[in-house]
């Protein structure tokens, strides 16, 4: 009976949970092996997008590499004078402990609540991300970066506003093509000498 119960307990407890906790250097380690992983999205982009929610629409992406391996990305939707409809901010960070890569979104106003995780599967990137939750009208976001070249990218989103029960495949596609080379940001708030 006591074994029974055991394995009952073992069995109900998040997989978090039962997992063991890795070591600095296997943190260490995987992010070394992983960091790179987005440096493809590093520089500026003129993208054309398809929305079944939106329609066609275009704009400009933007991301640089912080000096720790942070991607920080502009994501920019314009109208044909240059007038801006949308913009978000996306901070991309590698959690070695996790073993994955976790985002965090930012619209003005709206908090830091689309919160999605990563990894690369191939030669694509798949992140699972929730738009939306700030202005209540909350959806499961499945995004795959893929056809990743020096001078495009395509981006194909899978959405669904039930919590995962119904899926809108391709419910927005983003055709991206580079106009400005990959760049990284120096530290912030540098180190220096006591005076």
């Amino acid at each position: 009976m006591r074994y029974i119960v055991l394995a009952l307990v073992i069995a109900g407890c998040p997989l978090a949970a039962q997992t063991a906790r890795r070591t600095a250097e296997q943190i260490d380690s995987a992010l070394a092996a992983h960091k790179a992983e987005f440096d493809y999205l590093l520089g500026d982009w003129e993208f054309t997008a398809k929305s079944k929610q939106w329609g066609e629409f275009r704009g400009y992406w933007s991301a640089v590499k912080l000096d720790e391996g942070q991607i920080l990305d502009e994501y920019r939707v314009v109208g044909d004078s240059g007038e801006t409809y949308y913009v978000t901010t996306t901070l991309r960070n590698y959690n070695g402990a996790a073993d994955r890569w976790e985002l965090i979104g930012a619209d003005a106003g709206r908090g830091l609540l689309d919160f999605g995780t990563g990894k690369k599967v191939g030669n694509e990137i798949h992140i699972e991300q929730r738009f939306g939750v700030a202005a209540g009208d909350s959806a499961i976001t499945r995004i795959r970066y893929h056809n990743i070249q020096p001078d495009r990218f395509s981006w194909t989103a899978d959405r669904s506003p039930d919590g995962g029960r119904t899926w809108v495949t391709q419910s927005q596609t983003i055709e991206a093509r580079r106009i400005g080379p990959a760049r990284t940001i120096g530290a912030l708030a540098p180190a220096r000498n006591k005076k």
